[in-house]
């Protein structure tokens, strides 16, 4: 078949050209000979034989190419030959190739490393089927600030039961579990799920099953589901673990699967998961506890199932005691129902956005870099280009060698940047706040490969555009004359370079002021007072008292008790303590306040206020002082007295005076006993110094009449010891011993410094800040080297003018400030329009911002005096070397 020999004809001429120009030549030459031989048999003498069959057959030179136009891959020539070209000029100008290559590398390496963060917690579909119909349900009640509150008992029973929007919803309770037996005691993460959750998510067990809809009801066995790295961690992956038991809390529970090893639930990853069943008889409206998820019935939006289940509130209020709904009504109760991507993401969008847009300026930024690197060398090489054109070449021809050149740069440097890109994504993912959701699903994927790709290809065209736009606008005359020693250059190569040096200048300033607002913020943070002192004195470890170990409310009093004891005899600690949660914890307690001295107003709703639970020495160990009144004391929870301590911030709430609330009285719920406050305590940053602190009423971790219940206690407690030691973390080994003294099936969890709970509080700032502030140190160096290129390049093109300069009498110090004067302009130029866009721009990042102006005039001045600093800088060296031209060498050159 002729097609399959044409194709097979032109693979061989693409991979095989050297053979076919060689089988080529052979045959011209057979025939050429041939005809020779004719034209001598007809009686010419050989010499004019061989003119003669010349003149037959055409200018061999012109035969060869007509032949090789016929094989029908001459572009591939083309581009082969413009490659070899290429590869010459970069051996011959090693250092131009480098430098471009470089900035390519670092502008798309910098530039994918984000876009596969963005990727993988943006845009990358959540990992379950149909991630599109899955939402998360929240309560807003706005007339108390209270904001995407978990789901009640309640409302989930009521919503699975009668709402027609949802086609199933499932919700989880976060806990920690002490597991004893398999080798130290270990507190692990946990979840207690209802048993459709894992359906509904699409994730099954990798061996053995999942839980049937009674299993963790009262009376029935409890099974358990690991994870598979506790799996592997700690059976060693054994296929055989199915039906062994693992004794969680004191109770022998039995494995009944594994699940995979990418299971998630929502943004959690636990070690064991545990059935959740709920007691429909005992529920009522209030409890906002249950993180949920739920599946949308076919066609039903977020926004339908939003609308359908406020509208059940009424039907949940007939159905269930509790909060009544005038109340939900005074506090404007809504249910919310979000697409889970976007309740996952949360808060990192405007983070991870921001850094995204920044490292697209440091690729801007990098690429007029480049630009003006190409312009100076097309302009070198506009006398070959003028020259090509006067032999022939046709302006395409040009312009495809020119977009070679410059499309190999981009993707030698693409390639070194994808290098970088990934080095760069470990260090992010290093770098990334705890919180920062999706951080096992951040990988060097092919559409990140992709991505790469398409910047580096436009990054190449776009230079190869522009470079062969300047070098071919020139005809041979002119191109000459600009050639000439002395010359400018070209007028419109100097505008455009100075446009550009100019362009980096303003995006540097745009990055430097960026991080400089982020700096701010930082210090603006850190200068918060907390609500405690000296933290990197102080080491907190989450504890938890099973029930098996101390079955009553007093055995947990006096088991926190002892340990307390113990610890506080340890030498160089100066004071131990405990609570529900310490500082800056994720930590959701809430409760009605009801103020003997306050009633609310008809048609008000009643204040809802936070909660903590403490052991005696609580704020001494934090130092966190007492505005007025005493802390509690052991009688206090011994005795389980109804007293309380409030925060300055809830005792302002109703009374001028902090010493003004100690002796008054409140209760929490509807019938509950009345507290006494005994004590107001300085202001708490619970959610971080960036929001103010809540009002917070803190009760002994053991007390009656507490949410219906006889006696409350808090088995699990952080706690928190000070101490004289260098560092925190020295005290832990003989802490972890004075608490196994007590008990040694009791494990030390979660241990951290005081400073490390405040570092991940902050963690979202110093992330943007650090990733802003590589941003714009690259910036700041890219716009050096494009200033001094620019200024250098001036300085060689004006050598003739300045030895005229110095001839008739110029000064070595004016003709240094002529060349610095040219740096200024550049600079003041750059940095008025940098402000422009800047204060544009620098709105975008308000969220981010604390104690600080998006276009705060310190930081504006600030970054805007350093950086004509800078740019002076990088023009001293150019101008040093145009003032020590000798005007007779300079003169004698030309």
């Amino acid at each position: 078949m002729r097609w399959v020999s044409n194709i097979r004809f032109r693979i061989r001429a693409i991979l095989r050209p050297d053979r076919m120009e060689k089988e080529m030549d052979e045959e011209m030459a057979f025939h050429l000979d041939m005809e020779v031989r004719k034209l001598m048999r007809e009686g010419l003498d050989p010499a004019h034989a061989h003119r003669e069959a010349l003149r037959n057959f055409g200018e061999p030179m012109q035969q060869r190419e007509r032949a090789r136009d016929s094989w029908g891959v001459r572009w591939i020539q083309d581009l082969r030959s413009d490659a070899r070209l290429t590869a010459r000029r970069f051996r011959k100008d090693p250092g131009f190739s480098i430098v471009a290559i470089l900035t390519v590398a670092l502008g798309v390496g910098a530039t994918t490393a984000i876009f596969t963060v963005v990727h993988g917690v943006l845009l990358k579909p959540l990992p379950y089927p149909d991630p599109d119909g899955l939402v998360a349900l929240t309560h807003n009640m706005p007339a108390i600030d209270v904001y995407q509150a978990p789901l009640g008992p309640a409302l989930f029973l009521t919503f699975r039961d009668h709402s027609s929007t949802l086609q199933e919803v499932g919700f989880w309770r976060p806990g920690i579990r002490t597991v004893t037996g398999l080798a130290e005691p270990e507190e692990v993460q946990a979840l207690q799920i209802t048993p459709n959750l894992l359906p509904m998510l699409g994730l099954t067990p990798v061996i053995g099953r999942g839980f049937s809809q009674d299993e963790g009801s009262p009376g029935s066995t409890i099974p358990v589901l690991l994870s598979s790295g506790y799996w592997k961690s700690h059976f060693g992956a054994d296929p055989d673990v199915l039906g062994r038991t693992i004794r969680v809390q004191g109770e022998d529970l039995p494995i009944v699967g594994v699940l995979p090893p990418d299971a998630r639930i929502q943004d959690r990853n636990p070690d064991l998961i545990l059935p959740l069943h709920l007691n429909e008889a005992s529920q009522a409206v209030g409890n906002w506890s249950l993180p949920s998820i739920a599946r949308l019935e076919p066609g039903v939006t977020a926004a339908q199932a939003t609308a359908e289940l406020s509208q059940l509130t009424p039907l949940a209020c007939e159905l269930y005691p509790g909060i009544p709904l005038e109340e939900l009504e005074r506090r404007g109760f809504r249910t919310l129902a979000t697409p889970l991507k976007i309740a996952v993401v949360g808060e990192a969008t405007t983070v991870l956005w921001v850094v995204f847009g920044t490292m697209g300026l440091v690729l801007l930024i990098a690429c007029t870099n480049l630009a003006n690197l190409f312009l100076a060398k097309a302009e070198s090489h506009v006398q070959d280009l003028a020259l090509r054109k006067a032999l022939g070449a046709s302006r395409g021809r040009t312009v495809r060698q020119t977009l070679t050149e410059s499309i190999l740069v981009g993707l030698v440097g693409g390639a070194t940047g994808l290098v970088l890109a990934h080095g760069g994504t470990l260090f992010l993912v290093r770098m990334a706040p705890p919180a920062l959701p999706r951080l096992e699903e951040i990988a060097l994927e092919p559409i990140i490969i992709l991505f790469a790709l398409v910047i580096t290809l436009a990054v190449g065209a776009l230079l190869g555009v522009l470079s062969s736009t300047r070098g071919g606008a020139a005809g041979l005359v002119t191109s000459m004359n600009d050639g000439g020693r002395g010359g400018g250059g070209g007028s419109g190569g100097g505008r455009a370079r100075n446009v550009l040096a100019t362009v980096q200048i303003a995006l540097a300033l745009v990055l430097l002021v960026g991080s400089g607002l982020m700096v701010r913020t930082f210090l603006a943070l850190r200068s918060v007072p907390p609500g405690y002192e000296r933290p990197t004195e102080v080491l907190t470890f989450r504890l938890t008292v099973p029930a098996s170990d101390a079955p009553t409310p007093d055995d947990v009093a006096e088991a926190h008790r002892e340990i307390i004891r113990r610890l506080s005899e340890i030498p160089e600690v100066t004071s131990v303590s405990a609570a529900f949660s310490v500082a800056m914890e994720s930590w959701e307690s809430w409760e009605d306040m009801f103020m003997e001295d306050f009633p609310v107003a008809e048609g008000d709703p009643n204040p809802l206020r936070r909660l903590n639970w403490i052991t005696p020495g609580h704020f001494a160990t934090l130092e966190n002082p007492l505005r007025a009144g005493r802390s509690f004391e052991w009688p206090d929870v011994m005795e389980r007295r109804h007293v309380a301590i409030v925060s300055e911030a809830f005792a302002r709430e109703f009374w001028p005076t902090p010493e003004q609330a100690v002796g008054k009285r409140f209760r929490t719920g509807g019938n509950q006993p009345w507290k006494v406050i005994v004590g107001v305590a300085g202001d708490v940053h619970t959610e971080g110094v960036q929001e103010a602190p809540p009002s917070i009423v803190f009760f002994p971790f053991v007390m009656d009449g507490m949410w219906g219940t006889q006696t409350f206690a808090s088995r699990g407690l952080r706690y928190a010891i000070r101490t004289t030691r260098p560092r925190a973390t020295d005290i832990l080994p003989t802490a972890r011993q004075a608490v196994w003294s007590v008990n040694p099936q009791l494990p030390l969890s979660s241990v951290q410094t005081l400073e490390e709970i405040f570092a991940g509080s902050i963690a979202r700032t110093s992330f943007a800040m650090v990733m802003l502030g590589t941003a714009a140190g690259v910036a700041l160096f890219l716009g050096m080297v494009g200033v001094y290129g620019v200024v250098s390049y001036v300085v060689s093109q004006r050598t003739r003018e300045m030895g005229i300069r110095m001839a008739i009498g110029a000064t070595a110090r004016q003709v240094r400030g002529m060349v610095l004067r040219q740096g200024g302009s550049l600079a003041g130029t750059g940095i008025v329009l940098g402000i422009g866009v800047a204060y544009l721009l620098s709105r975008l990042m308000a969220s981010l911002l604390f104690g600080v102006s998006p276009v705060d005039p310190v930081t504006y001045g600030a970054v805007s005096s350093a950086l004509m600093a800078v740019v002076l800088l990088a023009s001293y060296l150019p101008a040093r070397r145009a003032a020590g031209v000798d005007p007779t060498e300079a003169l004698r050159g030309e």
